[in-house]
Parts: C-alpha cells; structure tokens; sequence
C-alpha cells in the first residue's frame, strides 16, 4: 500500500472513462486534484478515482493514516477513499459514492488471469522445490525477460533482501501531472493482466478446491528474523 501498483491497474481502463489516480509516489497537491476532478465532472458528468492508501500530503502525513504502527515501525492504513470524498464534497459539493476494495485485491480468484495462474502455480511449486532441495531463508521471485512477447523465469531471492523492502513505481511509469499511468507502465501492466482463468462453477458458485492439509516432516530449520 505504500507503492502505487494496484491503483496504477485503474489506469489500464478504456482512455475515453475519466480517472484520477492518486499515487503514494506523487505528494498529494488538494488544488490540483480538485480542480482535475471539476474539470472531468464538468465535461463527462463524472469522475472515477483510484486513491491509493499510501497517498500522502506534502508534509509526509498519509490521508488515511490512523495513528497505529505494523511489526516494522510503519503506519497503518485505512480510509483514504472517505477522506477524498468528503474533499471533494465539500470543496465542490458533488455527490459521490465510494468503495474499499481492501482483501479483495488480493483474493478475488474469479478475476484472476491466465498470467496471475501460471506464475502463482510456478512460484509454488518453486517454494516447495527449494524447500525439498534444502535451501532456506530464500522465496521464490517473478524475474521478467521481455514485454512483448511476455517472456518470465522463476529467480530465487535470499529473505534478507526482501523483507521490509518496497519497490516503489518508477518515475517514468506516472504521467507529468501526477493523476494517471503513462505508456511505459500501460506495457508493463498489459501482459499482466493477458487472458481470463475463470475457476468451475456449481450452481452459480465457484467451486474451489478443499484442501486436506496434510502434514508432513519438517524439512527445514527454523527461521531467524
């Protein structure tokens, strides 16, 4: 949540629908913003926001920051769509509706893609691999060969540089005013994003996988943070 790429997925959508999107990179600019917001709802009748929790004022503080901290000492998130929409209620007096996507992002199976499959199989079966060959405080990473064609490989990746470190978007993925994607991060979200994976369905609902939860003999030792 504090790195932009799920919000920066809003800007994938047909260039004829208005949406702002609102970046952790980019310093939230509340005139700015507003008047990007009364010049779309005046030319198309509405706008569409994607607001990333992680956005922040100039002076560092997040709009949604809610005064408690994680494990690692940063903030803890929540509630930056209200917070945007009682700015734009009362600065421009718009109706608005909002909605927190929140674990859905992370575990609406349905809306899955044939690349969001393909790599969570391969990874995977990579972890349990690297657990079988005895390798440990390691993970299995996505290492991107090419755009087009889509090309990946499986990486491995040592835990110590991994944990508590953000890869935040790069500068030449944000369009020059802040509020939207530009055609270097259009190409790599696409691929992506490539084919749709839907799960079986059972009268209407989706039929998932019950898993029997085995256990086996640990192979490895413990882990020390």
């Amino acid at each position: 949540r504090h790195a932009g790429w799920i919000a920066a997925a809003g800007g994938l959508v047909d260039s004829s629908i208005p949406v702002v999107i609102l970046f952790p990179e980019v310093d939230f600019d509340e005139k700015a913003f507003l008047d990007k917001v009364d010049n779309n709802v005046k030319e198309f009748g509405y706008c569409t926001i994607v607001v990333s929790e992680g956005t922040k004022w100039p002076d560092g503080r997040f709009l949604a920051e809610q005064g408690t901290r994680d494990d690692f000492g940063h903030a803890q998130l929540g509630g930056a769509a209200p917070v945007v929409a009682n700015l734009i209620k009362n600065a421009l007096g718009y109706k608005f509706h909002w909605a927190v996507a929140d674990y859905l992002q992370r575990s609406a199976r349905h809306l899955a893609s044939d690349s969001d499959v393909e790599q969570a199989y391969a990874l995977g079966q990579a972890a349990v691999e690297m657990a079988l060959e005895g390798k440990n405080s390691v993970m299995p990473a996505i290492v991107r060969i090419s755009n087009n064609p889509y090309k990946w490989e499986i990486g491995c990746g040592e835990l110590k540089d991994v944990a508590n470190v953000e890869k935040m978007m790069p500068n030449n993925y944000i369009s020059e005013d802040g509020f939207s994607i530009t055609d270097s991060c259009r190409e790599y979200l696409l691929p992506l994003i490539e084919g749709e994976n839907y799960p079986p369905y059972n009268d209407g609902l989706p039929n998932y996988v019950v898993l029997k939860k085995s256990k086996v003999v640990q192979k490895l030792p413990p882990f020390e943070v």
